[in-house]
């Protein structure tokens, strides 16, 4: 570098120019120098070598080399090379401007802080993502978490600058944080909630990103794609984006049907509505027709024989239906519906199925289905629950019952016809 120092100072002297402006001149040859020397060793670091040893990692059988070649952890290490040029450089070109010099070390210190910061984050990102893809982590929070670890290597970064800048200890600014806690608690209000929130999410194992959930209160209801530190991103079933806070998953209720899923069997509980005017007593016509349906046929003989015995061991008048003990055509049913989820391929059974009859209502009495599915898929549940419920709304006239339905204009029209 001297060498050339006394080169040009002898060219600008035999050009006529003075000794004062020489130097000057100089200055801004070698600080051109500098910055091209900078720049071809950046460019030659980055095209050359970064660009071989992409191509080494696309060769290579592990993954993890790809993911930091697609973070672009090399080419962050490329702005290393430069910067440390300039500072072994400065102190020879500014060797006549000594008061320059302690601020490009500054800067350039500050630089190559702010570039380590870009590789830690690339590295962390792939972390992340590598953890991500693991089974173990598929559904915990883990931006969260590097969010997290972001954040203070981010304020970390900006004291180490500022320290460097001010040339004060760290352990000034962080004293002086200290007294700005109460201000870092107002401004990081959401941010500490929501970390707080994270980890009694995952340590609850409360939500997991594909769990669907509800929360009436924010009208979602859908699949949770995204938990990060503030915010869980829940898609609802019509393809929006419902956003809410993390903490409020800790502070309010909300319904998650993981359970569901995990059973392997999804709930029918709906209820058929029978007119009270259509229930009646088996008589013997109405038996026989009874023993005909194959479904309920032992049910039927063996419940007559039951009934007939203990009438005739209590000289019961049989000659009068009300009399004794009978069946009815409204419990017959009952056992019918039963006994067609018990034979149904599609109901679980060893999950509960029950008939229920309900408190009478103005709608008619309710005859409840309770029984689970053995699919959890939306399509298919509301495709089986549809079959069930078309055959036993047709099957009810089989046993001279009548489905409850409200008055329409057509049925006054055909009464006033009548």
């Amino acid at each position: 570098m001297k060498f050339i120092e006394h080169l040009i100072d002898e060219l600008l002297l035999q050009s006529g120019i003075s000794a004062p402006w020489a130097e000057y001149i100089r200055l801004v040859i070698l600080v051109g120098l500098l910055i091209i020397i900078s720049g071809v060793a950046f460019l030659i670091t980055k095209k050359l070598v970064i660009s071989f040893i992409h191509k080494i990692v696309e060769k290579t059988p592990f993954k993890w080399d790809d993911l930091l070649a697609n973070q672009q952890v090399f080419n962050n290490l490329a702005h290393v090379v430069p910067a440390l040029i300039i500072k072994m450089l400065v102190p020879s070109i500014f060797a006549d401007f000594t008061q320059m010099i302690p601020v490009i070390i500054t800067l350039t210190n500050c630089y190559l802080i702010i570039v380590g910061l870009t590789i830690i984050i690339a590295f962390l990102r792939v972390t992340e993502h590598g953890l991500s893809t693991h089974e173990a982590f598929k559904d915990k929070p883990l931006n969260s978490y590097f969010q997290v670890v972001r954040i203070i290597l981010y304020i970390i970064t900006f004291i180490l600058v500022l320290s460097i800048i001010l040339d004060k200890s760290p352990i000034y600014f962080l004293s002086a944080f200290g007294a700005m806690t109460a201000i870092l608690l107002l401004v990081f209000k959401d941010t500490i909630l929501g970390l707080v929130a994270s980890v009694q999410m995952s340590a609850n194992d409360m939500v997991r990103v594909g769990d669907w959930v509800e929360m009436p209160k924010f009208n979602a209801d859908g699949d949770v794609i995204a938990i990060n530190l503030n915010i869980v991103k829940i898609q609802n079933w019509d393809k929006t984006i419902t956003t809410i806070p993390t903490y409020y998953f800790i502070t309010d209720s909300f319904k998650n049907w993981r359970g569901m899923t995990q059973s392997g069997g999804r709930r029918i509980k709906r209820s058929i509505y029978i007119d009270s005017n259509s229930i009646k007593f088996v008589d013997p016509n109405m038996r026989e027709s009874f023993k005909k349906y194959q479904l309920i046929n032992e049910f039927v003989v063996n419940r007559h024989q039951e009934i007939e015995t203990y009438n005739n061991q209590n000289n019961i008048d049989t000659s009068v239906l009300i009399n004794g003990r009978r069946m009815t055509n409204f419990g017959v049913f009952r056992h019918y519906i039963e006994s067609y989820l018990r034979n149904h391929t599609e109901i679980k059974q060893d999950m509960t199925i029950m008939v229920r009859q309900l408190a009478t209502e103005n709608k008619g009495i309710p005859l409840e289905i309770y029984c689970f599915t053995n699919s959890t898929a939306w399509l298919k549940y509301e495709t089986t629950q549809s079959d069930i419920f078309d055959h036993l709304y047709a099957a009810a006239a089989f046993f001279e019952l009548a489905i409850f339905q409200e008055p329409s204009g057509n049925d006054f029209s055909r009464v006033i016809k009548g």
